[in-house]
């Protein structure tokens, strides 16, 4: 599958999203990102938003070796644990819940299998879908510890719009 099957299938109302489904997954339409930090992004938020239909266009359009592969679902994964539980001690009005330990294993962010900027920049887009403020902060600051402009930053957040609004127009199709 290619994403061209997939911008078919995006009705005229999200004209939008397959003009940008079509731009942001190149070099030229995300600045500051190589090929490989592109496509991992986009198969990490298309695992995110559960759109394995997208995911494997992705991998039809992109070399995307195993373990940027693994690392994607790795980010999406334990986004999906560390987005609800660091969203809620940034909501809630308690500040004890602040100071108390958070046991959850987080092993992978340590230790992700490929380029630990590479694994910020999964991590920043799929903690964009879900709305995390404080996950967004701390990979943003990785990921410029890492070498990455905003402008990389930026490109990584529009991949992650545009990958989320794509599963939202093919699901409201």
């Amino acid at each position: 599958m290619k994403i061209t099957s997939i911008l078919e299938k995006i009705p005229d109302f999200g004209r939008d999203t397959r003009l940008n489904l079509e731009t942001v997954l190149t070099v030229e339409g995300a600045p500051g990102l190589l090929p490989g930090q592109i496509a991992g992004i986009a198969v990490a938020c298309a695992y995110a938003t559960l759109d394995l239909e997208l995911a494997d266009a992705i991998h039809g359009d992109h070399a995307i070796a195993p373990e940027v592969d693994q690392a994607a679902k790795s980010a999406a994964t334990i986004m999906a644990m560390n987005n609800v539980y660091y969203r809620f001690l940034h909501l809630s009005e308690d500040p004890e819940f602040k100071t108390m330990p958070a046991r959850l294993r987080m092993n992978v962010i340590g230790k992700p299998g490929i380029a630990k900027v590479d694994f910020e920049l999964m991590s920043l887009a799929v903690s964009a879908i879900a709305g995390c403020g404080m996950c967004i902060q701390s990979h943003i600051s990785e990921a410029r510890k890492g070498g990455i402009s905003n402008e990389g930053i930026q490109s990584a957040i529009r991949i992650a719009s545009v990958i989320q609004s794509a599963k939202t127009a093919r699901a409201i199709a």
